[in-house]
């Protein structure tokens, strides 16, 4: 047996161009969006038990530094990085505190502060994780740079010459998240863009148009976890939100069986979707709202056939019948996603943690999806872990 979880507290900061904020440091960002979460939760930061706190690029210990803002109680406080899937790391380390009875509350935090341009290489002189990956995907693809969107551009275009997808799709997908985000006041952009200015806009890696690629970003997340004592004993049913499954999925040998889209995780996707609907008994119907990790509108795409919206070479069908938007089956990254949104890395999961406890309350605004029953979070990290969540309102 396990303890339940829920969400009761959610706060982000806006996400922003790298260093168009003067003097904006992660400590911060971390009071601002840590902060909020507490405030939303009504609780003081001395009722956090553990603290779990994600980012990519920084020194050690930062995890204490960002939260020392917040308070300095003596708490465990564990540095999270994952790749694009730390801040969800961060939120599935803390549940399982909640879940094994260790903690009956805890922060989940995340944060980064980029560098402009293109992901770049930290160490020179070591092993770079993404290394089989890179050297697998060069046997199969023209090298090119930067890897990022090489890597997703190669599973891309795999899939045009396997199921028939082609360049407007993808763009489709950019246009849809780029349309969303101008009701999101923390997205980085909330500009409106028409197919057109998407498909012209400067080739990346074809068929990956700027306009479809997510931009560095500086911003922070957090979410407030608690066990059902912890809900009842400080009256927060109405407002919980409850993890009613939670998975995360490393590498698989599948992932170098020579194709582009294992590399990017495919295989790693659809075992924690598979694992997520089994815990709570729902399936990929049941999800009104959808927050997915398009870090390249061909990720988006890839993914509505690893979490089962659609069957395999199928989410061309999904797009072309506007299956994922405002008015469609389902309502994919109503925050904007990471195209528009931004990807600030170790505060991603939790910025989709906070949009998903938002529609699920009712409180997205012009944003809201109506009629939810249920709402489905994807994160990934290549290198690799592939986080999956399921949330549902904790006063059912």
């Amino acid at each position: 047996m396990t303890n339940k979880v829920y969400v009761v507290g959610v706060g982000m900061t806006r996400f922003e161009k790298p260093g168009r904020s003067e003097g904006w440091d992660y400590p911060a960002m971390a009071k601002e969006s840590g902060g909020l979460a507490l405030a939303d939760a009504g609780i003081g930061y001395e009722q956090i038990q553990q603290a779990f706190v994600g980012y990519v690029y920084g020194e050690s210990t930062s995890g204490q530094r960002a939260v020392y803002e917040l308070g300095m109680t003596g708490i465990p406080v564990v540095n999270v990085n994952n790749n694009c899937s730390t801040g969800s790391t961060a939120l599935y380390l803390a549940a399982e505190a909640i879940r094994g009875g260790r903690s009956d509350c805890a922060l989940a935090l995340g944060f980064e502060k980029m560098q402009p341009g293109s992901l770049g290489v930290t160490y020179e002189d070591r092993e770079q994780p993404m290394a089989q990956h890179m050297q697998a995907m060069a046997e199969i693809s023209e090298v090119r740079f930067p890897p990022a969107p090489w890597l997703f551009g190669a599973a891309g275009r795999e899939h045009m010459r396997l199921h028939g997808s082609t360049a407007e799709h993808f763009a489709k997908i950019g246009e849809k998240n780029h349309r969303h985000s101008v009701n999101n006041p923390y997205a980085q952009f909330q500009e409106e863009f028409t197919l057109e200015d998407i498909l012209a806009s400067r080739m990346i890696y074809d068929p990956l148009t700027k306009l479809q690629c997510s931009p560095t970003s500086d911003g922070s997340g957090a979410a407030i976890l608690a066990s059902e004592s912890f809900v009842d004993a400080h009256g927060l049913a109405g407002q919980a939100v409850e993890i009613v499954g939670q998975c995360m999925v490393t590498d698989f040998e599948s992932t170098f069986d020579g194709t582009a889209k294992n590399l990017i995780g495919y295989d790693m996707n659809v075992r924690a979707a598979r694992s997520v609907y089994e815990q709570c008994d729902l399936g990929p119907e049941d999800f009104g709202v959808i927050e997915l990790h398009d870090c390249f509108s061909a990720n988006e795409l890839l993914l509505y056939e690893a979490l089962g919206l659609c069957g395999e070479g199928e989410a061309a069908k999904l797009i072309d019948n506007q299956d994922t938007t405002y008015g469609g089956r389902w309502v994919v990254n109503p925050s904007g996603g990471l195209i528009s949104k931004g990807h600030p890395l170790g505060a991603t999961g939790l910025a989709q943690c906070s949009e998903l406890v938002w529609q699920l309350r009712g409180t997205a605004g012009p944003r809201q999806v109506g009629g939810l029953r249920a709402a489905l979070q994807h994160n990934i990290g290549l290198g690799g872990a592939a986080v999956v969540t399921a949330y549902q309102r904790g006063d059912r």
